[in-house]
């Protein structure tokens, strides 16, 4: 079995979906003769020709509106916003459009449209380049949200993404992409949409993560005392997600700490805190702790690794929960 970095992982389940459906149309600035900027989309074009991973000009809203129209036609676009921070003039037709048109039709069309977005910080990039913008998607009706933390998971997420009749947006963490390998089976998979996966098994606390931050996650489990024993949860999807395990987790620990790159008011580690309030009150042995992003504009670089979540961070708060 390879082994095989996130990037690579990507452009597996890419290239295996693209031989299997001739539907499958990638479309994005950069993503043919390049490969993308990340090159997550190399050697695609060569193999498939132009007509099925076709270099579009600097315009997200027509990457979008195109990728609809192909949607609605019979085809399976994955178009590729750039970089996270791009997806503001392609917003429009994301939430107003891709997004309603099953209720609007009242499901005689359908969208199954794969948007591949690079995320995140911690690569040192400019602005617009580092945000966490999940919690935003997450709360448009209509779209599904995925944020892998894995070459295994990110190839069976996207798998599971391509064939979903639905818009589905496929966040992927940049400050992973090439840091780490891992086997990753060669034959198609699939991982299923809205379904959490226990990283490390605990029963004195729980932390919730997602993306990038399941390494700091688990940099910090590294530091803990022996006798504090952590639950990790990786999210993997951030809509629909995997309520019942986190109430499963934290009904059994009592304590849960929820980490997230995004800046902390309004961001899913409120809405994970909630629902965790309302469902396990009776459990709960200390509050629910958030590890987040800062409430600003992500800074630039020499600032960066301050904003984001570290492992200190981590656990600190998971020290503080455990001993309320």
């Amino acid at each position: 079995m390879p082994q095989l970095t996130l990037v690579q992982a990507i452009n597996l389940a890419l290239a295996q979906e693209m031989e299997a459906d001739p539907r499958i149309i990638i479309l994005g600035e950069d993503v043919g003769k390049n490969g993308g900027v990340f090159r997550v989309t190399e050697g695609l074009q060569a193999r498939f020709g132009a007509d099925r991973v076709v270099d579009s000009p600097l315009a997200e809203s027509g990457i979008m509106g195109s990728a609809i129209g192909l949607a609605m036609a019979g085809l399976r676009p994955i178009p590729e916003i750039q970089f996270e921070g791009f997806l503001g003039p392609a917003y429009d037709q994301l939430t107003n459009h891709a997004a309603r048109y099953r209720t609007r039709s009242r499901g005689a069309v359908t969208i199954p449209m794969t948007v591949r977005v690079p995320v995140g910080g911690g690569i040192h990039a400019p602005e617009l380049h580092s945000d966490s913008p999940e919690a935003i998607y997450a709360h448009t009706p209509g779209l599904k949200v995925v944020m892998p933390a894995s070459p295994y998971d990110a190839k069976g997420l996207l798998i599971s993404a391509i064939r979903d009749p639905d818009p589905v947006v496929f966040f992927e963490p940049k400050r992973i992409y090439r840091a780490f390998r891992e086997e990753v089976p060669e034959e198609e998979y699939t991982v299923p949409i809205g379904k959490a996966k226990v990283v490390e098994t605990g029963s004195d606390l729980t932390i919730v993560s997602w993306g990038a931050s399941v390494l700091q996650c688990i940099e910090a489990m590294d530091k803990l005392p022996e006798d504090i024993s952590v639950e990790l949860i990786d999210l993997r999807t951030i809509y629909p997600f995997d309520q019942d395990a986190i109430i499963e987790s934290v009904q059994k620990t009592g304590r849960c700490v929820v980490v997230q790159e995004a800046p902390k008011t309004c961001g899913m580690a409120s809405e994970i805190a909630t629902v965790v309030q309302e469902h396990c009150f009776l459990h709960l042995k200390a509050p629910v702790q958030r590890v987040c992003g800062f409430d600003t504009v992500m800074p630039y670089y020499k600032l960066e690794l301050e904003y984001l979540p570290n492992a200190e961070r981590i656990l600190e708060a998971v020290m503080s929960c455990a001993a309320y």
